[in-house]
């Protein structure tokens, strides 16, 4: 009402023209708060605005709201019995080869796919320089141990001279110059032959080191399985510690998987377990549980397990990705 008589005053005390302007004014100022009185319900009765608080307070219901006779399962819990979870296929036997010392492969012997076996050759360094050095080692060997044998047969005469010549001195039929001759015979032929064996013994062990790089230059297979990766190429110059192939064992799989700590305890040790893959979707595999980690990991709240694949089809192979469940 205060308003409404203010813009009276206002109307009265300006012109013709502004009194109507004012009037445009104050029409188009109704109509904005009518359209917004509308758009909010237009009541402001308490009555109605209590009615309409009470209905924003209730409830909302839904005709597919759970029945208060089936509550449902607490959040977080997990059926053991359809818990799946995915795991890849690993091999007991698995290696990287590297090269364990520098050299040029001057021979490839097998490809990726190819089946080994045990101590099969896979690649050759080239070992010509190595050879020489062993076959000059035991040249060098042979002759020291010839040179040795003399100087032995040498020591035993002068051993034998020494004697006759101790028993002659007693006697005062030989001079102490003769019998220091004759001792000083037997120290030298001693010391000859210490000398060719002590460099016989370093040419065995020249030769030792030689013969395990020669066999170095050897790379083979440390168990029998197939060549899954390889990066060697004719002609490389490898260093040591360069891996060249990688191996694994074709049986006995194992398939490696988590499960939540909520569900650890159905994942005991022999449980039968139930393994699928999307490779083969009709392959139904069977499985064991082998060992379980006794460590819960803290970041993940999850137990590392370790299954035993049964009677492997010929189809599975290391690597693949398995769905892992408990058989029912």
């Amino acid at each position: 009402m205060a308003d409404s008589m203010g813009l009276d005053w206002m109307v009265t005390r300006m012109g013709p023209r502004s009194s109507r302007r004012m009037h445009s004014a104050a029409a188009a100022l109704c109509t904005v708060a009518t359209i917004l009185a509308f758009s909010t319900g237009c009541d402001t009765h308490p009555q109605a605005q209590a009615a309409r608080a009470s209905e924003s307070e209730a409830p909302a219901t839904s005709s597919s709201s759970t029945p208060a006779s089936m509550p449902e399962a607490p959040a977080g819990i997990v059926d053991p019995k359809s818990f799946t979870t995915t795991g890849p296929l690993v091999a007991e036997q698995q290696a990287d080869i590297a090269a364990e010392r520098e050299g040029r492969i001057v021979n490839i012997a097998v490809q990726i796919g190819d089946h080994v076996q045990r101590g099969q050759l896979l690649a050759l360094l080239d070992d010509r320089a190595l050879r020489s050095i062993c076959d000059a080692q035991r040249a060098r060997i042979a002759s020291a141990d010839a040179e040795a044998r003399s100087w032995e047969s040498e020591q035993q005469t002068a051993e034998a001279d020494l004697r006759r010549a101790d028993a002659m001195r007693a006697n005062k039929i030989i001079s102490e110059e003769n019998w220091e001759h004759a001792k000083y015979r037997v120290d030298e032929t001693i010391d000859e032959v210490t000398r060719y064996r002590q460099e016989k013994a370093a040419a065995e062990a020249d030769l030792k080191t030689a013969s395990v790089q020669l066999e170095q230059s050897r790379i083979v297979a440390p168990f029998a399985g197939v060549v899954g990766r390889s990066s060697a190429r004719p002609a490389q110059e490898v260093k040591a510690g360069d891996v060249l192939f990688w191996i694994t064992a074709e049986a006995p799989l194992r398939v490696l998987f988590t499960v939540p700590e909520t569900v650890m305890s159905a994942f005991s040790i022999g449980k039968p377990l139930e393994l699928t893959t999307a490779d083969y979707p009709g392959l139904r595999q069977s499985g064991r549980i082998l060992r379980v980690s006794p460590v819960v990991d803290p970041a993940s709240g999850s137990v590392q397990v370790i299954g035993a694949v049964v009677r492997p089809s010929p189809r599975l192979k290391p690597g693949m990705s398995m769905q892992v469940r408990l058989a029912p």
